[in-house]
């Protein structure tokens, strides 16, 4: 049977992070850590979608203006096409893994740091 109660705390009484109020919010929004955490997150965002939107956009212009060279076999049953298209996940998984790692290692922390200074009034 499923409640919408929270599971008991382990340890007797829960103790929850301090609510920041509002000033405290843009106190940090106004900092230059909050700011170096956005320049971190926008100069690697914007320019890898700019350049994935560019990519993605190429493929379209190509499929619907080149089709000549679209339909080049390469090998077998394997054309420009084809490949071009596989080409489009990959790049798309692999800036997932990529923004993944960034975050891990640049993002998160910084995030982190802000948020635990809120919530514990530091």
């Amino acid at each position: 049977m499923a409640t919408d109660a929270p599971p008991p705390s382990k340890g007797g009484q829960a103790t929850s992070p301090a609510t920041p109020s509002t000033e405290d919010f843009i106190e940090v929004q106004e900092s230059a850590e909050f700011g170096e955490l956005r320049r971190s997150y926008r100069s690697f965002a914007f320019p890898l979608t700019v350049a994935f939107i560019t990519w993605y956009l190429l493929y379209v212009l190509l499929s619907n203006y080149a089709g000549g060279f679209m339909g080049t076999k390469l090998f077998g049953n394997i054309n420009v096409a084809f490949v071009l298209g596989l080409a489009q996940f990959l790049t798309t998984f692999l800036i997932a893994w990529w923004y993944a790692r960034h975050a891990a290692a640049k993002l998160d922390p910084q995030a982190e740091a802000i948020k635990s200074r809120m919530e514990g009034g530091a």
